[in-house]
């Protein structure tokens, strides 16, 4: 179990997170989330011990290794099945070490110790971990060097998926996959033998691949079971029953007042009133929520639509070298309120496409017809490079805007998020997400009539992903997506079309159809066991033995959900000043107390996720 005991975290005099704690069950797997800046990449660096807590402690179990996906991309001369299989470092010693050992006892230690660790099958399985990340058997033996920087990152997360480290901790993993290789990853993380720790602003993988959320909100952490999903309706209950009891409070205080200011004059009624003043004193307020606002996404529609259709394309080829095609025989047509989502994997031509439309390539051969006065927007993560780093958002939009008078231009760049002062701010000084939103609000500046988006989710918290989903099925022209976030395709996309075998073609299926394919059956299949489940897709056998285990699921939910309550009824007593300075039999017997319980809760958790762990294996 990883405890995280009344710890305290402040990075360059910022508090982040203030005397929280929070217990982790073992083999849980924990989404992270929070809006960004709230300290989820820092408290990681702490489990690793890189960063001290100012207070409190942070405890794992002896022993326990912890996996993290190396900062620096490898970039030797390996091979890329070489570097995975360098990652087991005990396997490495070891078979090093086979090779030159003379002791015959020595020679039989090392041979059981490598059928232990399950050697033999280690190439094996790291070629399984880099095809899931789209390494083909050829990919798998040029040497890293050879690989882009995206792609040397999977390389570094496929080292550490490898190495199976009993404590997982993952920030952000799928910003350098495509589609295909989060599809991949949700599955192998939703089986994942040990406790993982991800933090993601991914919906889809917050609710295909963890078990449990853990909330950064207002420098505390509170652990919630189950998906995003489930977190996000039980968050929101929880504030309108907060929102309930603070009217509620407000009005007892007001009533109280009343009464203070009408008789704390009169001398039959001021002790009253003074024993009114006490209780308002010792009322604690309850907290209003900190408003967790979308930051505003500006995509401007175009002021006039076109005819359709507003590009074909007959027979063309494109590609950067003369008679090299990427991509050819492209018979395709888009109309103006197209919503068209781009599959396939990485390095069979996305960009490239994307690239043709926006006519940043020009084709080798065919016909492109596009319509007369057609404005075309092109984002892509690679541009906000192009950002001047020593100029404001303001300056930017004044670049656009050369005549306009001062308001019109702030109110323009307000419309992109950045009013005040947060206008006049550096572009060095923003964030990855503030950057992204300054960079598409000034592609589609001007209400273009076609918006291509090539991952436009990368340093984007889950609010402002869902301000883009708005902005999207606002915007009244047509979209071209490439993205490897789900929820993004489930809620703007209404055609696929499909990258492969060097030219674009529409695909007839759906998402789930997609998925499928991507995993091929057994993969899918465990995915689908939920569903499968809810429409009785099973033998007899498996729904005989289903039925009580959900019982027993549900009672152990009932159980940990009074435990909890217990223990927050315990601590609020240890947390009594009157009872720290007086009570100090009554405060160890409280302790004890507090630490059966605190056991009880974590060998039903336990329980809860071998019970949960079943049931997706008999839903498979």
């Amino acid at each position: 179990m990883l405890v995280l005991e009344d710890i305290s975290l402040r990075i360059a005099g910022k508090l982040l997170l203030d005397h929280a704690s929070v217990s982790i069950p073992d083999r849980a797997r924990v989404g992270i989330v929070g809006r960004n800046g709230t300290g989820k990449t820092t408290l990681f660096r702490a489990i690793e011990g890189e960063v001290d807590t100012e207070t409190g402690a942070i405890r794992l179990p002896s022993r326990a290794r912890i996996g993290r996906v190396a900062q620096e991309a490898p970039g030797g001369p390996e091979s890329l099945i070489d570097v995975v299989l360098a990652a087991d470092t005990e396997r490495a010693a070891l078979m090093a070490e086979r090779e030159t050992a003379q002791d015959p006892f020595r020679i039989a230690e090392i041979e059981h110790r490598l059928v232990e660790i399950d050697a033999w099958s280690a190439p094996a399985r790291a070629a399984r971990i880099l095809a899931g990340l789209g390494f083909s058997d050829e990919a798998q033996q040029r040497p890293c060097s050879e690989f882009s920087g995206g792609w040397r990152m999977r390389v570094a997360l496929a080292a550490v998926l490898f190495t199976e480290p009993d404590l997982l901790l993952l920030d952000e993993p799928t910003n350098y996959l495509d589609l295909e290789g989060t599809l991949w990853l949700q599955d192998y993380l939703a089986h994942y033998p040990h406790t993982v720790l991800l933090i993601s602003h991914d919906r889809n993988l917050l609710d295909t691949s963890v078990s449990f959320i853990l909330h950064f909100d207002q420098q505390k952490l509170k652990l919630y079971r189950g998906g995003f999903s489930q977190f996000d309706r039980q968050r929101r209950e929880q504030m309108i029953v907060d929102q309930r009891a603070r009217e509620k409070q407000e009005a007892k205080r007001a009533h109280m007042m009343a009464f203070v200011e009408r008789f704390r004059a009169k001398a039959s009624k001021a002790r009253q009133a003074q024993s009114r003043l006490k209780a308002l004193e010792k009322m604690e307020p309850i907290a209003a929520p900190v408003g967790e606002m979308a930051a505003a996404i500006s995509i401007r529609s175009p002021d006039k639509q076109l005819s359709p259709p507003i590009i074909v394309l007959d027979g063309i080829a494109v590609g950067y070298e003369p008679d090299k095609a990427v991509l050819k025989n492209l018979d395709l047509r888009i109309d103006e309120d197209d919503r068209i989502a781009l599959l396939g994997p990485n390095g069979n031509g996305k960009s490239t496409f994307a690239k043709l439309l926006a006519e940043r390539l020009q084709p080798q051969r065919g016909r492109m017809v596009r319509a007369p006065k057609l404005e075309v927007a092109y984002f892509a993560q690679h541009q906000l490079d192009e950002l001047r780093a020593e100029e404001s958002p303001y300056q930017h939009v004044r670049r656009l805007m050369p005549n306009a008078p001062e308001p019109k231009v702030r109110s323009r760049a307000a419309e992109m998020g950045f009013s005040g002062e947060a206008a006049d701010t550096k572009v060095a000084s923003l964030s990855g997400g503030e950057k992204a939103r300054l960079q598409l609000g000034l592609a589609a500046f001007h209400g273009p009539h076609l918006l291509i988006l090539d991952e436009p989710t990368n340093h984007l918290d889950i609010e402002a992903r869902e301000a883009l989903i708005e902005a999207i099925n606002d915007y009244e022209g047509a979209v071209l997506l490439v993205t490897h976030d789900r929820h993004l395709l489930d809620a703007c996309a209404e055609r696929l079309w499909r990258v492969a075998d060097g030219t674009v073609r529409p695909y007839d299926g759906d998402l789930d159809q997609y998925r499928r394919e991507v995993l091929g059956r057994a993969g899918a299949a465990r995915l689908a066991g939920k569903e499968k489940a809810e429409t009785g897709a099973r033998g007899g056998g498996k729904r005989s033995e289903l039925a009580p285990l959900r019982k027993r699921i549900a009672a152990l939910e009932t159980e940990i959900e009074k435990l909890e309550r217990e223990l927050a009824s315990v601590d609020k007593k240890l947390a009594n000043p009157a009872l720290q300075a007086n009570g100090h039999a009554e405060l160890a017997k409280l302790g004890t107390q507090r630490a059966q319980l605190a056991d009880r809760l974590a060998k039903i958790e336990e329980e809860w996720l071998e019970a949960s762990a079943r049931r997706e294996e008999l839903s498979a």
